[in-house]
């Protein structure tokens, strides 16, 4: 059964789902708009079934926890350290989907006594760029200007599914609750925020064979901005990267292939711990 409960985290209220009893993986949604701990409700389950302890969280400035001072991504990267402190997890596996593959390859660089592997899902800026192609938009950018209404929730919905008929009503109206009022408005001011991290030497995708820890990549064949030719360009570059591509998924694998994700999950957790 999953467990919801509230922390506190650098003075904010935070909300937690958890479920299962073992290795402990920490799941991080990505910055869209309607992001939350919603987006792992379907897999939480299936982890706890391969013997793990999976937690999801709504960050700062989504879903139901506390709107933070900093909406920079540089400060969502400070609090991942702050929530393991606070749930008494000296070391954890992270689990980073969209932009939070970013912020957890980034832990991993910077602080990986606390990171015990990365699971990457979907993380565009973390593949090579295609020769001649046109620079991608920033991560976590998806969304409009005015507060979405229902369908145009079921349009951002549908762009980043192969299978729409995953969005049932019940689905559509979570997303949409997580998508207007205080929710929007951090979205807004987010995207003012920026990021916040400091120019890098290099991008974060030449720094993959730096990472000290255990590291599997896992796309969406189907998934925007070219993501199936950029793999393969990252494993030309990287022979030895576990990277996995999915078919008919597009951004949200975990529910597109919501069995095959917890199995990579699952078996590389436990061949790493």
């Amino acid at each position: 059964m999953v467990e919801e409960n509230f922390v506190a985290v650098d003075g904010l209220r935070i909300r937690t789902l958890a479920q299962g009893a073992g290795p402990a993986v920490l799941l991080l949604h990505g910055a869209s708009l309607g992001s939350s701990a919603e987006v792992w409700t379907g897999n939480l389950p299936a982890l706890a079934a391969r013997g793990l302890r999976a937690i999801a969280c709504d960050q700062p400035g989504f879903g139901v926890s506390d709107d933070p001072k900093d909406f920079s991504v540089a400060y969502r990267t400070r609090f991942v350290l702050e929530l393991l402190d606070a749930l008494r997890m000296p070391r954890a596996h992270l689990v980073g989907h969209s932009q939070a593959g970013r912020i957890a390859v980034r832990l991993a660089l910077e602080h990986h006594e606390r990171v015990a592997g990365v699971v990457v899902l979907g993380t565009g800026s973390l593949l090579p760029p295609l020769p001649g192609a046109q620079k991608p938009g920033a991560e976590g950018e998806e969304g409009g200007a005015t507060e979405p209404t229902l369908q145009e929730t079921r349009r951002l919905l549908e762009a980043n599914l192969f299978d729409r008929t995953l969005i049932t009503p019940a689905a559509l109206q979570a997303r949409h609750r997580m998508s207007t009022g205080k929710n929007f408005r951090a979205f807004l001011e987010r995207k003012r925020a920026g990021g916040g991290e400091g120019k890098d030497e290099n991008p974060l995708w030449q720094r993959l064979a730096e990472v000290p820890v255990p590291l599997r990549l896992i796309y969406g064949r189907q998934d925007r901005g070219q993501a199936a030719e950029r793999a393969a360009l990252a494993l030309e570059r990287y022979p030895g990267l576990d990277l996995h591509l999915v078919d008919r998924c597009r951004h949200l694998v975990q529910w597109d292939a919501a069995e095959e994700f917890a199995a990579l999950c699952g078996a590389f957790v436990a061949g790493k711990t």
